[in-house]
Parts: C-alpha cells; structure tokens; sequence
C-alpha cells in the first residue's frame, strides 16, 4: 500500500513538472520604428473557440495600456496571416484575391502589415488613430485597425462596381471577425466599426480613392 502510495505521488510530481505545468506568459513591450518584426503566434494559446464565441462581444471601453509584442503580433496574424504552405490567409476571400489591405494605426505611426514577413511596414508617423475612427473611445486605445480595399485586383472580371465593393465588404468582414474572436480568446477586447474618416486615411496614406476605398475598422485593447 505504502509502494503504491509513492507511486501516486511521483506521477502527479511528474506530470507537474511536464505538459500539465503552468505554461509561463512572455510579455514584450512594443519598440515602435521603421519596422515592427512579429512573432509567431503560440498556436496552443487562448480558450477554445467555444468559449470565444460565449465571450465574444462589442467594447467601447478601452484602457490606454499599450498591447504586448505577442499580443499585437497574434491580433494582426488573426487577421490576415499565413496559415497555409501555399500562402493563403485565415481569413477567407472572395475569388481568393485578396483585395484587403490591414492598416495597424499605433501611437507611434501607421504600419502596412505585411504577411508574408510576418512584419509591420511603417508608412506614416505620428499619431493618427483619430483618422480611423469617429468615436472618441478609439482615439486613445492602444490599436485601431483599417481595412482598405484595392479595387484594382477585380480588373479583367467584368463586375460592376457595386459587386466589386460588396465582396471586399465580405472580405473585411472575415479579417474583422478573426480579430474579434481572436481578442475574445485571449483576453482582450474589440469593436468593429464601419465609422472611420475615410477620406483623410485615404490621403494621410496617399492612396486614391478611385483605386482605393475604407471598408471596415477596428478598435483593439484591453
């Protein structure tokens, strides 16, 4: 009785100390400059997609606490990054072209994502994120989010330009709800919003609005 007593107790002392450990949390400050190099999101992080789905919900309530390295990266990988060999991205799009641009707007500047590297590409400095909302909440939240479509991608498909802009709305809607999810998983929150000042964004990032248009935004904090 005593031997197998000792046995219990050695194999709860080494399932301690192996998978069923408390998985320690690596949180890096954000160093904002010409580039913003990602990481790799912990893939075995978060709650299960059931339980993001009970707790997801719309926040208009936002501390100005800055998000960490890890958590920026897994929102924006969220969003439009690589999961497959071939290059595709976890949000789904239409004729799979991709029209969707993902604009990060931080305190420091406006970042390009760029999924392929895995990296934000600065293309504007300075604090714009009251460009890409008009609700005062996301003026000071640590990220806001634009999707900008490319209209250009649909030439040579013979589409009237209303079916153009209605698939890149169901494009932005797939990167937005990603996100959504994805904060509601892992602690933090968000809000989509279809309110932005389209035409400065446009300009601040010299884009022209016959080419380009603002579907979507996206406020993201905690």
């Amino acid at each position: 009785m005593r031997m197998f007593v000792l046995m219990l107790v050695a194999a709860a002392m080494t399932a301690c100390a192996g998978g069923n450990a408390t998985k320690e949390v690596v949180v890096t400050p954000i160093t904002e400059g010409e580039e913003i190099a990602l990481v790799q999101p912990d893939l075995e992080a978060g709650t299960t997609i059931n339980m993001a789905l009970k707790n997801r919900c719309s926040s208009r309530e936002y501390s100005v606490e800055p998000l960490s390295l890890e958590e920026l990266s897994g929102v924006m990988w969220a969003a439009a990054g690589v999961n497959r060999e071939d290059g595709h991205l976890t949000a789904p799009s239409a004729l799979g072209l991709y029209p969707i641009k993902t604009y990060a707007f931080l305190e420091g500047g406006v970042y390009l994502y760029d999924a392929t590297a895995h990296k934000l590409v600065r293309v504007a400095e300075g604090d714009h994120r009251a460009l890409s909302a008009r609700q005062e909440f996301a003026n000071n939240a640590p990220l806001n989010i634009a999707y900008i479509a490319d209209m250009s991608v649909y030439e040579g498909h013979n589409m009237p330009v209303e079916a153009v802009k209605s698939l890149c709305g169901m494009d932005a809607a797939g990167y937005a709800e990603n996100v959504n999810l994805y904060a509601a998983g892992n602690g933090l929150k968000a809000i989509t919003r279809g309110s932005a000042q389209s035409e400065e964004v446009l300009k601040l990032l010299n884009l022209c609005p016959e080419r380009y248009a603002l579907i979507l935004a996206q406020t993201v904090g905690k």
